[in-house]
């Protein structure tokens, strides 16, 4: 790496972030590479390959893979939307449609 890297430049200013990504060099996963996107384990920091990956654990270290947030490599994101939003949403609508069939009952018993 030349003198001129960010990363010598900056010297202390950056130590811990070059502290963090020399860690993340030594990750489980990491020195076999990987494809565009992976996502690493909350537990281990093993990284997990994203295309191809189907289990419910991690690969390296075995913990449960869970919930629906994913860890990347700067950033934890939200992938899927949680089970309670979808489940909220239904629920809206049945109250919705319940009320609207209720409202329309109402109308046609006031109409005749």
């Amino acid at each position: 790496m030349s003198e001129h890297h960010w990363s010598k430049t900056r010297g202390e200013r950056n130590r811990d972030a070059i502290d963090y990504y020399r860690e993340r060099s030594k990750a489980p996963g990491v020195a076999e590479g990987g494809d565009a996107r992976n996502f690493y384990c909350m537990e281990c920091d093993g990284v997990i390959p994203w295309d191809d990956f189907t289990g419910d654990s991690c690969p390296h270290c075995g913990s449960v893979i869970a919930g629906s947030a994913r860890r990347y490599f700067n950033w934890v994101e939200i992938d899927r939307t949680p089970s309670a939003d979808r489940t909220a949403f239904f629920l809206a609508i049945s109250i919705a449609l319940t009320v609207l069939g209720a409202l329309v009952g109402i109308l046609v018993l006031i109409l005749r």
